[in-house]
Formats: C-alpha cells, structure tokens, sequence
C-alpha cells in the first residue's frame, strides 16, 4: 500500500492529497489546531497533530511518500528540525517532496527565469525558503532519497481568489508600473506533485519544478478581469506608494519577474487545466454565482 505522510497539511496539499485519495491511497497530515485537524478526518485523511512526536515517528516507519508543507520560521524549518533524525530513518521512504516558493529567486526587474536561474531571494520569506531547500537537498542527498522541490507561483482557487475579495470590498487595484506575478490554480498544483509522484527521478537527487501559469500579468489587469466577471464595479486605481497594504503584502511587490513552466510539461507531461488566470477565473466564477 502506498502512503503519503504530509507534515503540514495547507490548502495546495490537500488539493493534492485529495487526488491521491482517489487512486487508493492513504493519507495522513498533520496540522496543529484542533479545528484543522478535525477538517482534515472529514476531508478523508488520517489526522496527526504535528508536535504529537510518537505518532508521526510511527507513521514514518511505514509511510513511503512524504510532501513537506511547513513555512519556515526564524529558527528554520520546524519540520526538519523537529523530525529530520526521523525521516533520516524512515525504512519504507521512497520518494520526498517540498513545496517552496518562486520567491526564491528574488527581484529579476521582469526578466523571466526558469529552473537553471540560481536562487537570488530578497531578505526575509524568499531567504528562509532557499535555506530551508538547501537544508532539505542536504537531508535528502545523505538518506539516497530522491527530493523534488516545487516552486509555487501565487496560489488560488476555491474560496481563496480575487472574487472574494472584490465581493466583500477588501480588494485594491494596485498600480506599480511594470509590475508582473505569474500565478497558480491549486488543481494544477495537485496535478503536478501527483505527476512528479508518478514520474519519479531514476537515481537519487534533487529535482527542482517551477509550479506557474504561462502568463505573468499585472496585478491590476486581474482584478479588473475578476470584477467583469461577476458583474462588480472594479475597485479604483490606487498607486503602489499609497496603497493600504499590510507588510506581507507589500513585500510581494517588491519582487518583479516572470517565471517559465517549460519543465513540468517537458519531464512531467503537465497539461495545465487553468493555462492562464482567465481560465482559471471564469471556471471559479461560475461557482461563485452558484453560491
């Protein structure tokens, strides 16, 4: 039987799990709140509280397939440092995988990039994920087991898009010249871990994956795509410098570039289902009138 242990079960790998689960797979994850971990025993998977140790340590002695989803903190990755003596040893472990960030590769001026672009990330989020790649390719390169890094544009989706936002007026139209994000539909995410899962590397090692959309776009031409789609007046324009941004938010914009998907369809045979956020948009919208 195979399995699939995720330490750190978010919105992008449940999506993935999900799929999984409808192959005949089990899967177990892990979150810390109480109500999370009662999501996920609906949602079909066997819930562990992270810090719960004997239970994930149990679990890693028969899991074959682990996905690490934690954020790193400012001691580094909590699951690394908590379970990586563990994983180490895992005996049945086969395949690993880690979702990262495209922020890893910093502010590029709108330049594209693709897997070959070396990691260059801004201080803060973008630095601690490329450390904690390089921590897990370290973990991963002593145990022999094959790691496979997937770079995360912006994600959205079900009940996480710009619909929402706009719905409920806590959405801006923001205006930085030349600003471009590429982006993500969760179900590609999913799709594209569980093709990797499919595909595995022939030898040990590291694969890295940028996990985007084909077309970068400015943040502003998306909201206004958004609004026209549930027939919303579109927010005003509103200039980056004077824009209520929180800190997170604002950090975002301080990265500027394009991002190539060219290896997930290559080595993977990705077809992405939501090639642009146009598709991705209005397939999300005619939910959101049904609701």
């Amino acid at each position: 039987m195979t399995n699939l242990l995720v330490l750190g079960m978010g919105y992008a790998a449940a999506a993935a799990g999900q799929m999984l689960l409808r192959r005949g797979w089990e899967i177990s994850g892990t979150a810390r709140s109480q109500a999370r971990l009662n999501e996920l025993a609906v949602e079909g998977f066997y819930p562990i509280q992270f810090d719960e140790a004997g239970e994930i340590q149990s679990a890693l002695r028969k899991v074959t397939h682990l996905l690490i989803s934690t954020p790193p903190g400012a001691q580094g990755d909590p699951a690394l440092k908590k379970y990586g003596n563990d994983i180490r040893k895992a005996p049945a472990l086969r395949w690993a995988g880690y979702l990262s960030t495209i922020g890893v590769y910093g502010d590029r001026n709108g330049c594209w990039v693709d897997e070959e672009t070396p990691a260059a990330p801004s201080p803060g989020r973008g630095e601690a994920r490329a450390d904690a790649e390089r921590a897990w390719t370290e973990l991963c390169n002593k145990r022999g087991l094959p790691l496979d890094i997937f770079r995360l544009a912006g994600i959205y989706g079900p009940g996480r898009s710009p619909l929402e936002r706009i719905a409920e007026n806590r959405s801006q139209r923001v205006i930085k010249p030349g600003q471009v994000f590429n982006r993500i539909h969760v179900d590609d995410i999913a799709q594209t871990i569980v093709a990797a899962i499919s595909k595995p590397p022939s030898v040990a090692g590291s694969r890295i994956f940028n996990v985007s959309d084909d077309e970068p776009a400015p943040p502003q031409d998306v909201i206004l795509y958004a609004s026209t789609l549930i027939g919303a007046q579109p927010p005003e324009e509103v200039s980056f410098e004077d824009a209520a941004l929180s800190p997170m938010a604002r950090s975002f914009y301080e990265d500027n570039k394009r991002v190539r998907n060219d290896r997930i369809k290559r080595e993977l045979g990705v077809v992405l289902k939501y090639p642009t956020y146009r598709e991705g948009l209005a397939a999300l919208a005619e939910e959101f009138k049904r609701t």
